[in-house]
């Protein structure tokens, strides 16, 4: 026997995009039920990214979730280029009057969750077995497994929040989807460790070896990473190899200042670029991973995804609050102009910062004539720091 359920909105993954949509539209009054294939304890879990643009600070505002992170978060003005040790820092604040904000997708997770929890959110977690039905209708259905029982939840609109290997975005008809995707030829290979960071910002660097990045989490936990191959194991990274390469990757004044420790957390992680179109089909609309992906190199996945929910909500709001059903029909157009900026953005840095294996000394010096162009021309600074602190919602 089926148990059946009713609700506005069906939000498929509990990552910090379903969250956020379901806070903003309990906070306006509108029903949602959450599920996911995972349970709380394995999401919260899950090491991402850690630098939120002023746009999703001003979201996370606005859905009342931030209290936490303007007394934890780390305010940054800031953050260094570096190229076969020479350094240009991109001045944020000077060139933008704007500031980047350092805290944890995975705090951003868990204060989702506490907020959602304490509001009574419905959740269904451990899901198996998730198929979309009547998507073009008036009334979708989703159905999934759920401790050995069928459900089956009719509601008016399927948000599809469930990452870039869920079932939502599989759920649009192959002669309706198109994707474009660009994958890397490295990964990055990241450790955790309870060590104050190397700088007080950011160091994305180009060395000869590959590419390193010096990032933190607090005042006392850093979070490091160096390009490793695509095929690397973790296994083959023990801490003693890994701090080798990052202090060479860094530079001998820079690795001068670097307290090494055992890592708590390792692992590796693929680069691609990645957009699906559209991110919407009938009443199943797509936000964050489940409809793009970018490489971390200028740390976009989080806040492209709250930006995707800041304007689908605003669109489901709008439609069950006015009637106005206008944002809904153009929610894939705004927001997938949106999209391929900061897919140009990050697919820019990650060519620019990284040793590609197919790279002719020719293009090695392109990539240094870049470099040394962003570092003397302010207009061209200007724009790394604009994309960096975060383009307008639309």
């Amino acid at each position: 026997m089926t148990r059946s359920h009713k609700t506005q909105v069906c939000i498929i993954g509990s990552g910090p995009s379903g969250l956020l949509l379901a806070q903003f539209l309990a906070k306006a009054g509108i029903d949602t039920i959450v599920i996911d294939r995972k349970d709380r304890a394995y999401i919260e879990g899950r090491i991402r990214a850690g630098v939120l643009e002023q746009g999703a600070v001003a979201g996370l505002d606005e859905a009342g979730v931030s209290d936490r992170l303007h007394t934890e978060g780390l305010l940054h003005d800031g953050f260094d280029l570096a190229f076969d040790g020479d350094r240009h820092r991109i001045d944020l604040k000077g060139l933008t009057g704007k500031s980047v904000m350092v805290y944890g997708q995975t705090e951003v997770t868990k204060d989702l969750f506490d907020a959602r929890t304490a509001d009574g959110q419905q959740f269904f977690f451990n899901v198996e077995d998730v198929t979309l039905d009547a998507l073009t209708s008036g009334a979708p259905k989703v159905r999934f497994q759920h401790d050995g029982q069928a459900h089956e939840i009719t509601c008016d609109f399927v948000a599809g929040c469930d990452g870039y290997h869920g079932v939502s975005r599989k759920a649009i008809p192959a002669d309706v989807l198109k994707t474009f995707e660009r994958v890397y030829p490295f990964g990055w290979l990241g450790i955790l460790v309870e060590k104050p960071p190397v700088s007080h910002e950011l160091i994305y660097a180009n060395h000869q070896r590959g590419f390193a990045l010096a990032s933190m989490r607090s005042e006392t936990r850093s979070r490091y990473y160096i390009q490793c191959n695509a095929s690397d194991d973790v296994a083959d990274w023990s801490d003693d190899r890994f701090w080798d390469e990052f202090a060479t990757r860094l530079g001998e004044d820079t690795a001068a200042k670097l307290q090494i420790g055992a890592s708590f957390e390792k692992s590796i992680a693929p680069l691609r670029s990645f957009v699906a179109e559209p991110m919407q089909y009938g009443n199943l609309f797509l936000a964050g991973d489940a409809a793009h992906i970018v490489p971390p190199t200028g740390a976009k996945g989080l806040n492209l995804a709250v930006a995707d929910v800041r304007l689908l909500s605003r669109a489901l709001i709008e439609h069950f609050t006015r009637g106005n059903g206008a944002y809904l029909e153009t929610y894939s157009e705004v927001a997938l102009k949106r999209v391929w900026k900061v897919e140009r953005f990050s697919w820019q840095l990650s060519m620019l910062m990284h040793q590609f294996p197919d790279h002719s000394p020719f293009e090695r010096r392109m990539q240094r004539a870049e470099f040394d162009y962003i570092a003397s021309s302010e207009v061209a600074s200007q724009v790394i720091a604009e994309n960096y602190v975060g383009l307008p919602l639309e």
